[in-house]
């Protein structure tokens, strides 16, 4: 076997192995950048009901659950869950997720040697005439490996770690965001059904008035005024009929690209007669455990960037200190095919090389610097989400306890407007008032009618905020939260 030339081997001077240790203490001595924990938590929710919420600190281990059950439609059940398998804003997130997973699996790969193949066969020689042509044939197997000394290859697989978490927390966002939309688009569809229902039956009676105002002006006891303002009162009506035809459709529309449908794919039948919207929204309970706040999947996903980008701070200072690469070659070289894989063919080398940058005029300091800025504002990012979170809760605690009032009231006065249209109608056939006292009153009753049902709807969706506020319900496993779901 014949052994490649190598370098006589000399003892390294004093000053360089005092500077090659001296590296070796920086890099050790380095700390990371401090975690960036969460704002601290106030007392209680601001708007909570007289009973109290536990505060939470907002993670997103806990089980979410079927939370959209709580508010008992069969619809909604069925459709809920093709919202994760059919949805391509949650399919978008699902392939960003696997990319993230395969960064981290590519990361890791760099943790060790890479192992090449190479192979060649040159022939090679004079005009033909003077010299014989020579062939040479060559088969080399190389390796090469980095040592991790100062940890950038933990880093950035610690980075690529992060993010990927923080892809499946924004694939979790994803899907509840769409599940969340999917039960507003239904519920409000369920709503215009009531009012369709609703200016049908109203239409009905309008066309009845208009035909005690015929009859009063053919036997000469109103005016054509009355008969016109009857006939305005059923055009304008009929106009509202088609405009809620109209959202109907667009909300059918939206729901059936919500579960990865095209549009002309999915009819929903019109259930006025039967709408589990009108319900009650379930109950908020008093007293939930503070950990639901933690199940925010954005809250989460930035948490984990905040680490990615700590991790990369961490690689930025690798830079400073020297590389170490260790690499090895074994060949074979002949003149022959038939002799190369001979042992007088065959020759090895193994080497150990340091790279240092000596002057880049500060650009590693300032990747560095660079770095440090990106992990502040992800903490930044972070807190903000934090806060953003707890507003949310209180927005839709103060918005149920207002909507809950607001529509006793509105009942309250959707049965004054009731009494006060069918008194009027009954003066009018009596000749006591004039049939626009009749449509004044028409317009009134029907505008608290319909806000009593826009009211139901806006508490509705109002709970369906409030479940995604909180991450996803307020249902928590008794192992999790001490306390049953």
């Amino acid at each position: 076997m014949t052994r490649l030339p190598s370098s006589p081997t000399r003892r390294a001077p004093p000053a360089l192995a005092a500077l090659l240790l001296a590296l070796l203490l920086a890099g050790c001595a380095s700390t990371p950048l401090p975690e960036a924990g969460p704002l601290p938590p106030p007392a209680q929710f601001k708007e909570a009901p007289p009973a109290g919420w536990q505060a939470s600190v907002p993670a997103d281990a806990l089980s979410r659950g079927p939370w959209w059950q709580l508010f008992g439609d069969a619809q909604l059940d069925g459709w809920m869950p093709q919202v994760q398998v059919s949805n391509q804003n949650v399919a978008a997130s699902a392939a960003a997720l696997a990319q993230a997973r395969a960064l981290v699996r590519e990361q890791r790969a760099a943790r060790f040697p890479s192992l090449s193949l190479s192979g060649g066969a040159t022939r090679s020689g004079g005009d033909g005439s003077t010299s014989a042509a020579r062939e040479r044939y060559n088969l080399a197997l190389g390796a090469s490996w980095e040592a991790d000394v100062w940890g950038r290859v933990a880093g950035n697989v610690a980075a690529a770690g992060a993010r990927a978490q923080a892809s499946e927390a924004d694939l979790a966002a994803a899907t509840l965001s769409a599940q969340g939309e999917l039960a507003t688009n239904y519920f409000s569809l369920r709503e215009t059904d009531a009012e369709m229902a609703l200016l049908r039956d109203t239409l009905a009676a309008y066309q009845r008035a208009a035909q005690i105002a015929q009859n009063r002006y053919d036997a000469g006891l109103a005016l054509k005024s009355d008969v016109l303002q009857a006939q305005t009162q059923l055009a304008n009506t009929e106009a509202d009929l088609v405009a809620l035809e109209r959202s109907r459709a667009q909300l059918e529309h939206a729901i059936a690209v919500l579960l990865g449908r095209a549009p002309a794919d999915l009819t929903i039948a019109v259930d006025a007669a039967n709408a589990p919207w009108r319900a009650e929204p379930p109950a908020v309970p008093t007293g939930l455990p503070s950990q639901l706040l933690l199940r925010r999947p954005d809250i989460a996903a930035a948490e984990r960037r905040v680490a990615a980008a700590n991790a990369d701070v961490g690689v930025a200072q690798t830079a400073l200190y020297p590389s170490f690469t260790l690499t090895g070659q074994y060949g074979l070289n002949s003149s022959r095919v038939s002799d190369l894989f001979s042992a007088s063919a065959a020759a090895w080398s193994l080497g150990l090389s340091l790279a240092q940058t000596v002057f880049d005029a500060g650009a590693n300091r300032a990747r560095i610097d660079q770095s440090r800025a990106a992990w502040e504002q992800t903490v930044a990012s972070y807190r903000q989400t934090v806060l953003t979170a707890f507003q949310d809760v209180e927005d839709q605690l103060a918005a149920l306890r207002s909507l809950e009032r607001q529509l006793q009231l509105r009942r309250a006065a959707s049965e004054a407007a009731d009494q006060t249209e069918q008194q009027v109608l009954n003066r009018y056939r009596a000749g006591q008032v004039s049939f626009t006292e009749v449509v004044t009153a028409q317009v009134s009753a029907l505008s608290a009618r319909r806000s009593v049902l826009q009211l139901i709807v806006q508490r509705q969706t109002a709970t369906v905020s409030l479940i995604q506020a909180l991450g996803g319900g307020w249902q928590v496993p008794s192992a999790a939260s001490g306390t049953g779901g």
